[in-house]
């Protein structure tokens, strides 16, 4: 019922007169790919494989997003984007089921923006996870660097987000989590976590040519981690990134984050990534290489891969990767190798 009534809204988004749609763009990413895994328990192929801790999802989405002019320089600005599954993902249930396909929210807000800069209300992403999002050439890949080294992205319900204007190349943003009694593991209420504030994410960006740094800090309440009455510790974690960033074709970046008490337990990591690419007419080659040094055995690991991008397009590119994930606790290694394409719209 859900989805029919999503599908019916969207339906009715594309059929809506010319002047109701006059500030409100349809966009959408579609990333499909065709990958091979070896892991500990199973080798073989699938489409679009991002589950078990073995590489990312595609982030495939449609959205809708606009604004309206309120005059003197302010604008209402909205967005509702969704994700979508455009295969079985999860690898649950019978094959060619449809199973997986269930709608998810994605970022979707209103909010004002001025020179000012913009505050929205929402579900968005942290301005942790968006300092370092450009820094990795493997985004929403079998590659990612969340799936491989285990970097820490979230998008949060219940945000409240600030993002500044650009002065002179830098920008700041800021973001709080309002508890609303929910936790962040667990399908529980949990009543401590009553604050406006049970998390909160601060950046500060700075682009200058092919220049960019970035700095940011995130901390989670163990009021939302953890079950009610449970002695947890504060899961707060800062990131550093610095990128060259297609200088007469080449680019270069590094990403470095500690996380202390990961998810309300006593295991510190120091995870670090560096990447680089050549970009030469309509073609990209490109590496990474990274580590994650966990007090814990099942979270520590090394990481490489290396990947080939053609653009057809500003819109449209094909890629074909490969990837080696190295644990130190051995049963949970895996590599993967992944041919697809993307286009955005």
């Amino acid at each position: 019922m859900k989805t029919k009534i999503i599908s019916l809204a969207v339906a009715a988004a594309l059929v809506a007169p010319a002047a109701v749609m006059a500030e409100a763009t349809m966009y959408g990413k579609l990333n499909m790919s065709i990958d091979y895994f070896d892991t500990d328990n199973w080798d073989g192929w699938a489409v679009n494989r991002g589950s078990l801790g073995r590489g990312e999802g595609r982030a495939n989405r449609l959205g809708v997003k606009g604004s309206e002019d309120l005059g003197n320089g302010l604008k209402a600005i909205y967005q509702v984007e969704f994700g979508i599954q455009m295969a079985e993902e999860q690898r649950t249930g019978p094959a060619a089921s449809g199973a997986n396909n269930t709608l998810s929210m994605r970022n979707s807000y209103v909010g004002l923006a001025s020179n000012f800069g913009t505050l929205l209300v929402g579900r968005h992403d942290t301005p942790l996870k968006l300092s370092t999002g450009r820094l990795d050439l493997f985004a929403d890949t079998a590659a990612d660097y969340n799936g491989t080294i285990g970097f820490d992205d979230l998008r949060v319900d219940n945000a409240i987000a600030y993002i500044s204007p650009s002065w002179s190349g830098f920008q700041f943003a800021g973001a709080v989590h309002v508890g609303g009694g929910s936790s962040a593991t667990l399908p529980i209420a949990t009543e401590d976590a009553d604050s406006l504030a049970e998390a909160y994410s601060l950046a500060i960006t700075y682009k200058n040519g092919p220049f960019y740094a970035a700095a940011a800090y995130e901390e989670l309440s163990s009021d939302i981690i953890g079950v009610q009455g449970n002695d947890l510790n504060d899961f707060s974690k800062w990131r550093l990134g610095l990128g060259l960033l297609d200088w007469n074709g080449f680019t270069l970046t590094g990403v470095y984050e500690n996380q202390d008490d990961f998810f309300g337990s006593n295991d510190d990591g120091d995870l670090w990534q560096i990447s680089a690419g050549y970009r030469f007419g309509n073609n990209m080659i490109k590496g990474f290489y990274g580590q994650n040094d966990n007090d814990s055995d099942l979270l520590d690991r090394e990481s490489w891969g290396i990947g080939f991008d053609h653009y057809f397009s500003k819109r449209t590119s094909a890629y074909i990767l490969y990837t080696d994930v190295d644990y130190d606790w051995n049963p949970r290694d895996w590599s993967a190798f992944s041919i697809g394409m993307m286009h955005s719209f």
